[in-house]
C-alpha cells in the first residue's frame, strides 16, 4: 500500500487493539517517513461489542480522516467486515481488494457472506488475489481483476548462495514461514519429520486459530514465531527447501500463497503441496515440486535437494519472475482506480446527448476536438480529451469502431478478426494500465508456425526449428549458436533486411523462411527492404517458441470491438461511422484535429502519395472443430499465394463446434496498412512531416498519420504521450484511505 503513497496520502485503519487497563477509547497514529502511510490503530475498551463498537469505530475513522484533511477519499476494503465502519462515507470510488474466500476459514462471521454480497454492489473495482479466486468471483461484478502475488526480487536475492555452513554436519534444513492456521496439513508435516529425522523443519510465523497443543512435537521440528519482513533473506539464506505444507480443503481451495515467488527469488527450490494456482503458475519449473501425500512430499524434499541452490534451474526460476514486480503491479492498480475515480466524476457532467440544448445533432456546434479515425490513435486521444473534460466529435469512414483492430461473430457466430489477426503484446506497463480499464484480458502467448514443404517449423527460428529442419539433436544454446555461426555469412554494413539475415543465420535458412515471404508481403525483396522489416523477427538459440517475448502478452477476453465501444462510451463523445472526414472538414467548428489517416491524404498528395502494401482477406467457416495446431500458421515459398492463415479460436478461446480461418494475401491496392520502409519514401514523408510542423492546431498520430510500421502498444503509447502535450492537460489525484 505504501506504494500509492507517493501520489496520495494513504491513512491505513488497523482492526483495532484493546485500550491500556483503566484507559478508554483511543487512537495511535504513526507516520512512515519515507512512505507517508498512516498507520491508524484504534485502542478499545474491554466489552464494547455490537453496534456501539461499530458506532465508536466510525467515529475515531472520522476523527482520522479530519486529522489529515482527507475529503472524498478512495476507500480501500481488504475485508467485507470493515464496510459498516466506512459506508456513510462520500468516497470518490471503492476498491474490494479480496485476497482469500474469507468465508470458507475457520469461525468465518455469520455476517461475513451478506457483507461481501454488499460489498461486491458498492465497490467500483474489485480486485482478487489470484486465478483462481478470479474464476469463482468473476461473475460477480463487472470490473473485476485478477492479481495474482508479485515478488521484491532484490529483497530476496539476497539470500542467493550456499545455505549457512553452521548446519550440523549434512542435516538438511526445510523451512516454511506464513501463518500456521487451518491452512496448514499438520499431519503432513510430522509425516515428514517422521520419515527423515535427520531433516531439520523450521517453522516460522504466529500459530492462528489453532490450539498450540495440536501442533505436532518432534526433536527434528522447531517452531521460531513470528519474523519481521527484512529478516527473511537471513532465514532463507539458511535453508535448502522451502515448504508448503498445505491442506487441501475449502480455506486453500483459492489461495495463490505470496511466499511463491519469494522462496524462488531467494534460490530456494520449493516443495509444494497441489495448491491450484502454485500447479498453474509454478508447476512446470523444474524448481518446484508438487506432492499430493507424505509419500511423494518427502521424495520431491529429496529430489529438490539434489538441485542444490544453484546451478541451471535458477535461470529457469529468473525469466518466470522477471515480469511480477510489484511496480508493475502498483501501475496496474493505480491505472485501474484513476479510472474508477473518473468514473464516478462523470456522473457529474451534463449528459449531453440527451439534452438537445446542450448537444445539438447539426455539425456546426462547437467542439473542443474533431478527430479523424476510430482506431487505437483516435480512440485513446478521444477518450483522453472526453475524460479531460473536451467535447469531442470522432468520425470514421468506415462503418464500425476499432479500425483495424476490428472484430466481429462471422455468420456461424465465431468470433473473428475483419482484417486479420491481431495479437497484443507490450513491454509497457502504462499502455497496458491504460487498455485494462477498458477490458478484461485472456493470457495468451502466441506461436508460430511455418509450412517448409510436409513440416511445421516454429517461427521465429529457434533451436527446435533447426533440429526439425537439420534432422539435428541440438542440446544447448552454445550448440545452437555455433551451428547458425558455421552458416552465417557476415556482412561488414547491415543495410538492408536480405544483410540482417544472411549475416544471422546464412543464405539457405534465408531462402527458406524469409526471401519469398518477405517477397510476396512486400512486393520487393529483401535486398531493396529497409534492415529495419527482417530485424523485427528475432533468430533464437533456445527452445522458447512464443512469437513474442513481451512481459504483457494478453487478448481483450469480450473481443477489441468491445474494449473500443468502452473507451469510448463517454458523455462527451458523439461517434459518426460511415463518414468521410472530408465531408465534415468544413461543417465542424472545433479548436484541434487528431488525424489519424494517411498523412499525405491530408495534404491532398501534394508531393505524390506515399506507397503503402494492402491486405486481401479470405475468411473461411469450416465444419471442424480446429483446422491447425497454432492460430498462425507462415506459408513462406513463394509459389504459395497467400502468406498465413490464421484460426482465430486459439486467440480467443472461443468453444464452438466450427471453426474460422483466415487465408492473408499481401496486395499492392487496396486499403493502406504497411508503410513501405524505405529511404526515398522516408525522404518523402519528411516532407509532408515538414508541412504537419506548420499546424499548431492540428495533431497527426498512428501509424499512417506519422508513417511508420507501429505495433498497437506502439500506437497507444504514441497517442498517450501526444494527450500529454496537449494543452491544459493536468493529472488527476485523489487521496485515499487504505486498510479497511
Amino acid at each position: 500500500m505504501s506504494r500509492f503513497a507517493a501520489t496520495r496520502t494513504v491513512l491505513f485503519f488497523e482492526e483495532p487493539l484493546p485500550a491500556e487497563p483503566g484507559s478508554g477509547m483511543g487512537l495511535d497514529l504513526r507516520r512512515c517517513a519515507e512512505t507517508r502511510v498512516v498507520v491508524a490503530t484504534p485502542r478499545l475498551p474491554d466489552g464494547l461489542e455490537g453496534a456501539c463498537r461499530q458506532a465508536v469505530l466510525r467515529q475515531l475513522l472520522d476523527e482520522a480522516t479530519a486529522a489529515h484533511g482527507i475529503e472524498r477519499p478512495v476507500l480501500w476494503y481488504y475485508t467485507p467486515m470493515m464496510l459498516p465502519l466506512a459506508r456513510h462515507i462520500d468516497a470518490a470510488a471503492v476498491v474490494y481488494d479480496c485476497m482469500d474466500e474469507l468465508a470458507a476459514f475457520r469461525f468465518a462471521p455469520p455476517e461475513l457472506t451478506r457483507l461481501e454480497t454488499e460489498l461486491m454492489s458498492a465497490a467500483d473495482v474489485v480486485f482478487t488475489g489470484g486465478y483462481s479466486l478470479y474464476e469463482a468471483k468473476q461473475d460477480r461484478h463487472a470490473n473485476i481483476h485478477p492479481f495474482p502475488s508479485s515478488v521484491d526480487r532484490s529483497h530476496f536475492q539476497q539470500a542467493r548462495g550456499p545455505a549457512d555452513a553452521s548446519r550440523h554436519g549434512s542435516e538438511a534444513r526445510l523451512g516454511f514461514y506464513g501463518v500456521i492456521d487451518e491452512r496448514m496439513d499438520l499431519d503432513l508435516i510430522a509425516a515428514i519429520a517422521d520419515a527423515r529425522p535427520t531433516w531439520q523443519l523450521i517453522l516460522v510465523g504466529p500459530v492462528v486459530k489453532i490450539p498450540e497443543d495440536d501442533l505436532p512435537q518432534r526433536p527434528n521440528i522447531h517452531y521460531l514465531g513470528l519474523r519481521s519482513y527484512d529478516e527473511l533473506p537471513t532465514l532463507l539464506s539458511t535453508w535448502d527447501v522451502a515448504l508448503m505444507p498445505f491442506a487441501i480443503n475449502d480455506s486453500t481451495r483459492f489461495i495463490s500463497p505470496t511466499k511463491t515467488p519469494e522462496y524462488l527469488a531467494a534460490g530456494r527450490p520449493v516443495v509444494s503441496t497441489p495448491i491450484r494456482d502454485v500447479v498453474r503458475h509454478y508447476g512446470a519449473l523444474e524448481g518446484v515440486k508438487i506432492a499430493e501425500n507424505p509419500e511423494t512430499f518427502v521424495a520431491g524434499c529429496e529430489a529438490a535437494l539434489d538441485l542444490g541452490v544453484d546451478g541451471a534451474w535458477l535461470d529457469e526460476v529468473d525469466e518466470a519472475l522477471a515480469s511480477l514486480s510489484w511496480e508493475q503491479t502498483h501501475l496496474r492498480m493505480a491505472a485501474l482506480i484513476d479510472s474508477a475515480v473518473k468514473r464516478r466524476v462523470r456522473t457529474v457532467v451534463s449528459d449531453w446527448r440527451a439534452s438537445p440544448a446542450v448537444w445539438p445533432a447539426d455539425r456546426r456546434t462547437h467542439y473542443d476536438a474533431l478527430v479523424v479515425g476510430a482506431g487505437f490513435a483516435g480512440s485513446v486521444l478521444a477518450e483522453r480529451m472526453a475524460s479531460n473534460g473536451a467535447k469531442v466529435l470522432m468520425v470514421d469512414r468506415r462503418p464500425h469502431i476499432a479500425g483495424n483492430a476490428y472484430d466481429r461473430p462471422d455468420e456461424a457466430g465465431v468470433l473473428i478478426h475483419q482484417y486479420g489477426p491481431h495479437i497484443f503484446h507490450t513491454n509497457s506497463a502504462e499502455v497496458f494500465d491504460y487498455l485494462s480499464r477498458f477490458t478484461q484480458w485472456r493470457p495468451y502467448e502466441h506461436r508460430v508456425l511455418a509450412r517448409v514443404g510436409d513440416r511445421l517449423a516454429p517461427m521465429p527460428i529457434n533451436r527446435t526449428t533447426l533440429n526439425i529442419l537439420y534432422g539435428l539433436d541440438l542440446q544447448s544454446d552454445e550448440a545452437a549458436e555455433a551451428f547458425l555461426a558455421s552458416r552465417s555469412e557476415p556482412i561488414e554494413v547491415i543495410r538492408t533486411s536480405e544483410d540482417v539475415v544472411v549475416s544471422a543465420v546464412g543464405r539457405e535458412l534465408y531462402e527458406t523462411f524469409f526471401k519469398g515471404y518477405t517477397r510476396k508481403q512486400w512486393g520487393l525483396d529483401p535486398s531493396e527492404l529497409d534492415r529495419s522489416v527482417t530485424a523485427r523477427v528475432p533468430t533464437r538459440t533456445n527452445t522458447d517458441d512464443r512469437y513474442f517475448t513481451d512481459a504483457f502478452q494478453a487478448m481483450p477476453r469480450h473481443g477489441y470491438t468491445r474494449m473500443f465501444e468502452n473507451m469510448l462510451d463517454h458523455d462527451n463523445i458523439r461517434i459518426e461511422t460511415d463518414v468521410d472526414y472530408r465531408d465534415v472538414a468544413a461543417d465542424v467548428s472545433r479548436d484541434r484535429t487528431v488525424f489519424t489517416g494517411p498523412i499525405d491524404e491530408y495534404f491532398d498528395y501534394r508531393y505524390g502519395p506515399l506507397p503503402y502494401r494492402s491486405l486481401r482477406f479470405d475468411h473461411k467457416t469450416l465444419d471442424q472443430s480446429q483446422f491447425q495446431p497454432v492460430a498462425t500458421v507462415n506459408y513462406p515459398d513463394e509459389a504459395t499465394p497467400w502468406t498465413r492463415i490464421t484460426e482465430y479460436k486459439h486467440l480467443t478461446g472461443q468453444a464452438h463446434p466450427k471453426t474460422s480461418i483466415t487465408y492473408e494475401y499481401p496486395a499492392a491496392e487496396g486499403d493502406p496498412y504497411y508503410p513501405i520502409p524505405r529511404p526515398e519514401n522516408q525522404a518523402l514523408f519528411k516532407r509532408y512531416e515538414a508541412l504537419a510542423r506548420e499546424l499548431d492546431d492540428v495533431s497527426f498520430v498512428g501509424r499512417l498519420a506519422t508513417y511508420r510500421y507501429y505495433n498497437m502498444d506502439q500506437v497507444v503509447g504514441q497517442a498517450l504521450a501526444t494527450w500529454r502535450r496537449l494543452p491544459g492537460v493536468k493529472p488527476v489525484e485523489a487521496a485515499s484511505v487504505a486498510g479497511l
